[in-house]
């Protein structure tokens, strides 16, 4: 007996409708994110004329105001199968696309780990996002360039840290945070049922 013969009743031979977006609509997605999160670093930039480096706007946050993610050092994302770690200690870690162009950025994901070295090994909301991204802008002609990137001065008390990456989705809204999902209904991942 073949597998299809087990369940006959179950075995359709039309094919699975595609719930993936044409080029243009994710196109469009693509360029609405970078629009917004390019607004944000011009408005960062006058709000913050004598602090450039700095981060977004917001409560104050002291000693280790996070800084812009652009201005940190990006790692490939597989960095965790490096035999020598790149990072250890607590971090808050961005997640990047340059696939737009170097000058027009979109920042996914936003994240805080206790262990920079360990957080990307395991089961991981977001690579799975990434992975359909990934797949999805690679049937067009804008493949994706992503790359990973840690600031390591992130306090060592969860709740602070956790504070910190609040602020950030909240300035940033990264579609690939569960916060900012609605507004920016993403585009390339299979619906619910």
């Amino acid at each position: 007996m073949r597998q299809g013969e087990l369940f006959p009743s179950v075995r359709s031979t039309a094919p699975l409708p595609d719930w993936r977006p044409g080029e243009a609509a994710l196109q469009d997605w693509r360029e609405r994110v970078a629009a917004f999160q390019h607004n944000r670093r011009r408005g960062q930039a006058a709000d913050q004329a004598c602090l450039p480096l700095f981060g977004p706007p917001g409560p104050p946050t002291g000693p280790g105001e996070v800084p812009d993610p652009l201005l940190l050092a990006p790692l490939a994302l597989q960095f965790w199968r490096w035999p020598v770690p790149a990072h250890s200690g607590p971090a808050l870690y961005f997640v990047l696309d340059h696939g737009l162009g170097d000058d027009r950025p979109l920042l996914l994901y936003v994240g805080e780990t206790a262990h920079a070295d360990r957080r990307w090994k395991g089961d991981h909301d977001c690579k799975a996002y990434l992975a359909d991204y990934g797949e999805t802008l690679s049937r067009g002609s804008a493949p994706a360039r992503l790359s990973i990137r840690f600031w390591c001065d992130a306090p060592p008390e969860v709740r602070r840290r956790r504070q910190l990456e609040q602020q950030q989705i909240g300035h940033w809204q990264p579609p690939f945070n569960k916060e900012c999902r609605e507004r920016w209904q993403t585009p390339f991942q299979k619906p619910l049922d």
